[in-house]
């Protein structure tokens, strides 16, 4: 059976003036875990529109294509031109998953939430000529699932190659996150065996590991099992955490610290204690963010912070105080965002029933654009904040007063080298991913990376978790 497996771009991915290296980074592995149930002579063409043009001269028997909002549009665009050829078509992923009427329209099949336990009965039945129109996750496990296909990715075309993924979902529950949609009907997070885990990180060469998990900490005792084995491996890795699994579980950052974790992203979101309730992100309530980056820095974890504008308690004074904030606190990179309400949440909701949606193009949907009525600034000032935030954060003054935060001059000069690279040399980015040359960099990072490590903070570890100063 031929197969081609597609991950349109994003909308904001793609710039005829300059290529975000942010897209270039790693590979999603949605469609290569899926891929890893077909047979071993099935012909699989998986491509990512990211990285690579597309071929679609050809007439693959089977389409498949991932879909998230802001590529919605082109997803549907490839979907009726392969069903314009005769290929049977499926669609799933985030956006499928909160508009399944929308999606159907353009496919043979659809799949609704994560697809584990659906796509092994979808293919028995492709198989037998009788495919269902709609398949619903319900069985959420990852056991037994056999090994990510990672033969069908082009790792030369990512700057770090080595992305891996040991859970699904998280186990909270915030009011604009897409993972409450997705994941409805079932389980909402659940974990790989160990043993699963491990073989996966032994399979993967080199030295750099890019955890894709939504909360990697989100499961104290799979979390603590995960670290302490990895430690003795060599490896330097990123992955993503919240602000109360670095306050509330010292003991669990030390051993990420000791396994090899040299960067991490947190979701700050905002400094509001009212912004915080409203959207239901109660585990960053009552959490001091100073101490939590106090405690990574004192390990020499490095820091990307995520913030979000337009909460319904943000005025004009939201964007100074965000910035200046977290050029103070030292944090090495920020991304801002516009809160945005995707569809099946329970913000999308909220909104909808206050009539404050005013934009269903869905490629506006990218956290850049306004689609809903703020309440306390206009549309157009919020979009200008957004831009005005990453000016501020990345111009050199802030670069050099953000580094000098750090008590030791490798310190300094690492945040120099790090935030500077990220946001300064878009130009040179640009120019290595049009050459193909962005894997070339890895070692670099790794040697970035590999300089961090643990240095004091056991006293630290000791101090009370204030509560959140707004």
């Amino acid at each position: 059976m031929q197969v081609k497996m597609i991950l349109p771009a994003l909308t904001e991915a793609l710039s005829p003036f300059w290529r975000p290296i942010k897209y270039h980074l790693f590979p999603p592995l949605g469609l290569a875990t899926i891929a890893a149930f077909f047979e071993p002579d099935d012909d699989i063409d998986l491509q990512d529109e990211h990285v690579e043009t597309l071929n679609l001269d050809d007439e693959p028997d089977l389409v498949v294509i991932q879909v998230y909002i802001t590529s919605a549009y082109r997803a549907y665009e490839l979907a009726d031109h392969y069903r314009s050829k005769g290929s049977y078509v499926v669609l799933g992923g985030l956006h499928v998953t909160a508009l399944p009427a929308e999606a159907a329209q353009h496919a043979d099949t659809i799949f609704l939430g994560p697809g584990e336990d659906t796509w092994p009965q979808f293919l028995q039945d492709f198989r037998a000529g009788a495919p269902a129109q709609q398949y619903q996750s319900k069985i959420r496990s990852l056991v037994g699932v056999p090994p990510i296909r990672r033969d069908l990715i082009k790792r030369h075309n990512y700057l770090v190659p080595n992305s891996i993924v040991v859970s699904r979902g998280c186990p909270h529950h915030c009011d604009f996150c897409y993972k409450e949609a997705f994941y409805q009907g079932g389980k909402s997070f659940y974990l790989q065996p160990i043993d699963d885990a491990l073989a996966e990180i032994d399979r993967l060469p080199g030295k750099h590991l890019y955890f894709l998990d939504d909360h990697l900490f989100g499961h104290v005792g799979f979390a603590m099992e995960l670290f302490e084995a990895m430690e003795g491996m060599g490896r330097v890795w990123q992955a993503a955490a919240t602000v109360q699994s670095i306050l509330a579980q010292p003991a669990l950052l030390e051993k990420a610290v000791a396994a090899g974790l040299r960067s991490v992203f947190i979701g700050f979101e905002t400094l509001n204690f009212h912004n915080l309730k409203e959207q239901h992100k109660y585990h960053n309530l009552n959490r001091d963010y100073s101490v939590a980056i106090r405690r990574l820095r004192d390990y020499g974890v490095m820091v990307n912070g995520s913030f979000v504008y337009g909460m319904d308690g943000d005025d004009e004074t939201v964007f100074d105080r965000t910035v200046e904030w977290a050029v103070q606190q030292g944090i090495e990179t920020a991304t801002f965002h516009i809160l945005t309400p995707y569809p099946g949440t329970l913000l999308y909701d909220r909104m909808v029933a206050q009539q404050r949606i005013t934009q269903h193009n869905w490629d506006l949907y990218d956290t850049r654009h306004v689609v809903y009525k703020p309440m306390q600034l206009s549309a157009e000032r919020l979009e200008a904040g957004y831009w005005q935030s990453y000016r501020e954060f990345y111009r050199w003054s802030a670069i050099v007063q953000g580094a000098w935060t750090k008590e030791v001059w490798a310190d300094r000069l690492r945040h120099l080298a790090y935030t500077g690279a990220w946001k300064k040399s878009e130009p040179v980015w640009d120019l290595l991913i049009r050459l193909k040359q962005v894997n070339h960099l890895l070692p670099a990072l790794e040697n970035v990376l590999t300089s961090f490590g643990r240095r004091t903070a056991p006293a630290l570890l000791r101090q009370p978790n204030p509560a959140l100063n707004v």
